[in-house]
Formats: structure tokens, sequence, C-alpha cells
């Protein structure tokens, strides 16, 4: 019923949406995007890593199925690829992901990241000398591969590439890669389906924001447990 809703610019039907998925997957960088990307009309999404089978996340209580192996899935038209608290290195050292990951985007209609994903996608060439976000504790390892760090952005728009900030900013990103998609009004349909409504009564959700206390300690407890 959604495709007669809003206004459909650039749809295409058929799309499949890849979830790149690895041990040590953050959850939400994951599923927040996916709740609202699932509603792409005519779309079929796939939780996509080397073989199908079950991969847990970075909690080592959550565990989700793959359905799709790299290999079953050559042509997608969305990829995104979600962050680890615990095995971004590993991943970005994966050269068999890698190589997947350059032959797809010459093809994609959206190469999608959220949190330290863009420390994958920058590993594997594909941000270089190109402006990119990822989580505020990992934006010198985007340095590090050559991409243009944008400490302070929530979502970073180059061409066909966007990465989002980390964690919750992958639900921004989804909205901001609906929109442009489908248009406002489908946006904002989505946006409402899942009463996307935030009003925390916190302001400690950057470095920027937080204090110093608090920043410190953020990162003793995230570099204590992670090796990212």
């Amino acid at each position: 019923m959604f495709t007669q809703l809003g206004n459909q610019k650039n749809a295409n039907s058929n799309r499949t949406l890849p979830w790149i998925y690895g041990p040590g997957f953050t959850a939400l960088d994951a599923i927040g995007p996916y709740e609202l990307l699932r509603s792409l009309p005519e779309s079929e999404v796939r939780f996509v890593h080397h073989d199908v089978g079950p991969v847990t996340a970075d909690s080592n209580v959550l565990t989700i199925m793959t359905t799709h192996s790299l290999e079953e899935t050559p042509t997608p038209d969305i990829i995104l690829v979600p962050g680890s608290g615990t095995h971004t290195l590993i991943a970005a050292q994966d050269e068999v992901l890698r190589a997947w990951l350059n032959k797809v985007h010459l093809t994609t209609k959206r190469t999608l990241s959220v949190c330290t994903g863009s420390v994958i996608l920058a590993a594997a060439g594909l941000l270089k000398d190109k402006p990119a976000t990822t989580h505020w504790l990992a934006q010198d390892y985007l340095e590090q591969f050559g991409a243009i760090a944008r400490r302070n952005d929530r979502v970073v728009k180059t061409g066909k590439t966007v990465t989002a900030a980390g964690v919750s900013a992958g639900i921004d990103l989804a909205l901001t890669v609906i929109d442009d998609l489908c248009g406002r009004d489908y946006a904002e349909l989505v946006q409402l389906q899942v009463e996307y409504d935030p009003q925390p009564h916190l302001n400690s959700g950057h470095p920027t924001k937080a204090s110093e206390i608090v920043v410190d300690k953020a990162k003793q407890r995230m570099l204590g447990r992670a090796e990212l």
C-alpha cells in the first residue's frame, strides 16, 4: 500500500537491500535503519555475510541469522554496513569482504554505513578523499584510511555514499535515504509509523555536549572492551 503514498521519485522496483553482518556487530546500527528501510517499496531485504547462519552481536547475547551469502548477492541496489564495538578492524582487514564491497559499489544506488561501518568502507578504499563520519571515538581511523572525517556531522552524503555517526544516527540516515528515493511525504509517513520523535531529557549525546568527566568515562568504558 505504501507505493501509493507520497512522491515516489527515482523509485525502482525489486530493490535488493543487503545488511552486511559480521560477528560482533552493534545491534542498533543494523536494526534501527532496517526498521525504516524495509518500508522502501518493492524491496527485498537480505542479511548478508560470508555464509548463511547465526551471527552474534557485540553484546554476546543477541544473535541474528544471515539469509544470504556475499556470493549470492552480486548486484545489490542498496548496501548497509553496520559498525561493531569489538570487531571493526577485523572486518576492515577481511580481503573477501573488501573485494565484494568494491565490486558491488560500482553498481549500487546507495552505499550506506552506520557508526564504525564507515571505517570498513574506508578500509576498502571507498571513502578515499571523501567526507564521511563515524562514531566519535573512531574518527581518527577514518582519516588513517584516507577519508575526510566530519567529526560533528550526524549524517554525511557524498554522491551515492551516505555515512552516519554512532549507533542511533542510523535512524537519521535511513530517513535521509527514504527522503532521497521516495520523497518527503513518504519519508514523513515512515517517520510517523515508527514514532521517531526523540525528546531525550539528557543532552550528552556527543563529546561537544557532554562534560569532560562523562567523555573520559565513556572512553575508558568503550576502549576497555573494544579492539577499536
